[in-house]
């Protein structure tokens, strides 16, 4: 089956030179592969945010190219259940600079990096900023489930877990998600709830979910809090929310594309009485690289 003309690491050197010249956003799916529980396999991550990132794509097929996933994250505090892939977070962040700044260099001037594993938001809001000071282009970050959050309609009429908790890790909406995307590698005879153990202390600092977190979470060792790796309210997913959830992720990062791709890059001031007289001090080096033999478009 052909590729459809979003999948960019199926086009051609100059299909992206058309690319660029149409003002394509590029949106870099990221993920991890760590532990979900008993029930759902270690892809979760990695399959929520590339199946959303192409649904959304088929929605505006000509305002947007998919980068392949990366399925690496940082998840050292998962390292105690089996299976989990840790990626230090200089090497995460390095790689995902290098990727924002690859693409700005051939020319493509908006980047969504489109998140899957809660413990790379950090390390992208860096990598997003850096993208944004160290290139031309501009570069944003979102979590695919922060998409649900924009019609304040849809949650209270699709979630039935518990608040704080119930959508956590493996929970009520990933759990749906990954039924809709790939129902016949959920382990269905081990779904069961898992409750977050520092949720017991009922404290108003030391909470956390997905669509919010105390002023004072301590983040540490998952298996500190969860012996079976679940962070929610599992048993409460359905098939049928996750074809929703999805679709409203989908429908809403689409609206995201649109308007990234039309809002204008801010104008930049410089306040200083005195023209500094060296680069900023951010590591870059001043020599640009030799462009002969360059064969982008004008």
């Amino acid at each position: 089956m052909k590729a459809p003309l979003w999948q960019y690491e199926k086009l051609t050197w100059p299909e992206i030179n058309t690319a660029v010249a149409a003002k394509k956003v590029v949106v870099v799916p990221v993920g991890s592969i760590e532990q979900h529980g008993p029930h759902l396999p270690l892809d979760v991550d990695v399959v929520c945010p590339t199946g959303i990132a192409r649904m959304a794509a088929e929605l505006v097929p000509d305002q947007c190219l998919i980068m392949p996933t990366q399925i690496h994250g940082y998840t050292g505090h998962v390292m105690d259940f089996p299976g989990t892939i840790n990626v230090h977070y200089t090497h995460f962040i390095d790689l995902m600079i290098d990727i924002g700044k690859s693409l700005a260099y051939h020319g493509f001037k908006r980047i969504i990096y489109l998140n899957g594993h809660g413990s790379n938001m950090p390390n992208l809001d860096l990598v997003s900023r850096r993208v944004n000071i160290e290139t031309d282009a501009v570069s944003s970050y979102c979590a695919w489930w922060s998409m649900l959050n924009i019609d304040k309609d849809f949650m209270p009429k699709w979630r039935e877990s518990y608040f704080p908790g119930g959508c956590a890790h493996a929970c009520e909406l990933e759990t749906s998600v990954y039924l809709y995307f790939d129902e016949e590698n959920v382990r269905k005879d081990k779904v069961a709830d898992g409750r977050i153990a520092f949720h017991k202390e009922k404290s108003d600092f030391q909470w956390v979910d997905l669509f919010g977190a105390g002023p004072g979470v301590s983040t540490s060792y998952t298996a500190s809090y969860t012996d079976t790796g679940v962070l929610g309210a599992a048993d409460l997913a359905t098939k049928s929310k996750g074809e929703r959830a999805a679709k409203e992720a989908a429908r809403q990062l689409a609206r995201l594309i649109v308007e990234f791709r039309n809002r204008p890059k801010p104008p930049r001031g410089d306040h200083h009485a005195q023209k500094p007289t060296m680069p900023m001090p951010w590591g870059q080096e001043d020599e640009k690289p030799d462009r002969m033999g360059d064969v982008h478009g004008g």
